[in-house]
């Protein structure tokens, strides 16, 4: 079967700092800090004050009130993207073989705040009542299942639990079915919200998440004083399709997907690799796989989760992999903007990547003050760029060893 070629012809977002893409666009080219005091549970009584939040949530503009109250936040956040990006495209779905049309959505917890409130009924009135709709509203693959029953999208319909590399995962794994010829349409990316005293509580035990108290200081991503992530929630979502069938309808296209490279560390069940061996075969395998050349990377959208492993590993992998083309990459986290949007976060990041090609512009690492030897990159610091950009890799690493990075090209007739 011969490989076909893959656009990006939808896009959408939920997001710390904005709640659609020209919001979330904007924001990002801005350098907007979407961290600040959790407001969704009182702190009082937890060490971890801070968090990304979405702000201004309204689902109620876009989705019906009734299914509202069976549905958790996550899906709540992917259907408001999903309804975004299927605009976007321009897609109808009336005049497609819905057949050949997908979704692939991921979600590293899916409804945990759902489940702790099931788990609490459970234990005051007995666990034969507490809600009938707590399995469909908390298992991961909701997300997508909801995506696909409101566009009739009949083709795969997959979540990959791939922990903080589940978005890459899923916008990797349409991209293989759209190219490999199963689908011509499919929708794609990650939903999270994990903003709940269970998992920020989880997080701040293994001592992963900050305890900073400025939000300034607090996602600094290849900062020397970089002490944890900071979590984030939301979801992005994109539509990719078949080249040819994108001409055909006249799409619009942001940027060609070219390549994914997936692959595990075998190392540790939290930390990565420290040579950052695995994320090294996962750039070189993306590159690879679109026929791409080390001088052709322009920019890479990291992983940077402002962890003191993380960021020093990722850097060893691209200098593994890129030489001494790694000092002329562009190399910046966003996640400095939108913390960690866990099974969002690859999703949110590609769609970035993309906006990057097609605009010519290269986003900050914000809040960057104190360089770190062990991150020497240019990490495009505090300010974004104008830049024409050919080619870029998103990166996403997680917990359990998951790597995974997609090449994107700029769109060019």
């Amino acid at each position: 079967m011969s490989k076909r070629r893959v656009v990006i012809t939808g896009l959408g977002a939920v997001t710390p700092v904005g709640n659609d893409i020209p919001a979330f666009w904007a924001a990002i080219q801005e350098g907007k800090c979407g961290v600040a005091p959790i407001t969704l549970y009182d702190t009082e009584n937890n060490k971890c004050k801070l968090a990304a939040e979405v702000k201004d949530f309204q689902p109620e503009q876009f989705l019906d009130k009734k299914e509202l109250r069976h549905m958790d936040r996550f899906t709540q956040f992917a259907l408001v993207a999903a309804r975004e990006a299927m605009q976007d495209s321009g897609l109808n779905m009336e005049q497609e073989d819905a057949t050949r049309c997908g979704t692939v959505v991921s979600s590293g917890i899916g409804g945990i705040a759902t489940t702790a409130e099931e788990h609490s009924k459970g234990l005051t009135k007995g666990f034969d009542r507490i809600s009938p709709f707590y399995i469909p509203m908390a298992i991961a693959n909701m997300a997508a299942g909801q995506i696909a029953i409101a566009y009739g999208l009949k083709g795969m319909c997959a979540c990959p639990v791939a922990a903080c590399a589940g978005g890459t995962n899923a916008v990797g794994d349409a991209f293989r079915y759209v190219r490999d010829g199963y689908a011509e349409v499919m929708v794609c990316g990650g939903a999270e919200a994990t903003v709940h005293p269970q998992g920020m509580g989880g997080f701040t035990s293994m001592k992963a998440v900050t305890l900073a108290t400025d939000p300034n200081r607090a996602s600094i991503p290849f900062d020397k004083e970089r002490s944890g992530f900071v979590m984030g929630e939301g979801a992005g979502i994109l539509v990719l399709e078949e080249l040819e069938h994108a001409k055909a309808r006249g799409a619009k296209i942001y940027a060609e997907v070219v390549g994914y490279g997936v692959t595990c560390d075998a190392y540790h069940i939290t930390a990565p690799a420290p040579d950052g061996e695995g994320g090294a075969r996962a750039m070189a395998e993306a590159m690879a796989d679109g026929n791409i050349q080390l001088e052709d990377v322009d920019y890479i959208n990291a992983h940077g989760t402002s962890t003191p492993l993380n960021d020093a590993g990722e850097t060893a992998a691209i200098r593994k992999v890129f030489g001494s083309h790694a000092d002329k990459l562009m190399v910046s986290s966003t996640k400095s903007m939108t913390g960690h949007m866990l099974g969002a976060a690859g999703a949110v990041e590609a769609i970035i990547t993309a906006l990057s090609l097609h605009d010519g512009f290269v986003p900050a690492t914000i809040n960057y003050q104190v360089p770190d030897e062990a991150c020497d990159l240019d990490v495009v610091p505090n300010e974004g760029r104008k830049a024409e950009i050919r080619c870029a890799l998103s990166n996403s690493l997680g917990f359990g060893g998951h790597n995974a990075t997609v090449a994107l090209r700029k769109w060019e007739e």
